[in-house]
Parts: structure tokens; sequence; C-alpha cells
């Protein structure tokens, strides 16, 4: 929600709408992009890979016990 209200505010200064918008429109772009590849890194990458290691760990646990 947080970076959804960030990214919000962002839009007229990546849009250049008002004065002076042209000079940050950069920044804001920057701004947008990250909040979103940081946003799908935590709620898409982050818990794939704790899965990945987790089912690992288990599958190992589950090995050395049966032998």
């Amino acid at each position: 929600m947080t970076a959804l209200a960030a990214i919000t505010g962002m839009l007229p200064s990546a849009f250049a709408i008002g004065a002076g918008s042209q000079m940050l429109q950069p920044l804001a772009i920057a701004v947008i992009g990250d909040l979103l590849i940081s946003t799908l890194l935590s709620l898409i990458v982050t818990p794939v890979v704790f899965f990945r290691l987790t089912r690992k760990r288990h599958m190992q646990r589950i090995i050395t016990e049966a032998v």
C-alpha cells in the first residue's frame, strides 16, 4: 500500500504535469520503476526462494531420518 501511494504521488511528475516537472521527470520515472521492481521482488521472488530453500532442507532431513 505504501508503494502504491508513492507511485500515485509520483505520477504527476512522471507525466510532466505542472510547473517545473520536466526537471524532475527522470527522477520520478526511476523511483516508480524501482518501487515496482522492489514490490515484485518482495511479493514473488523472496517467497519462492524461501520455499525452494526450505523444501530442500526438509527433504534432506527426511532422507537423513530414513537412513
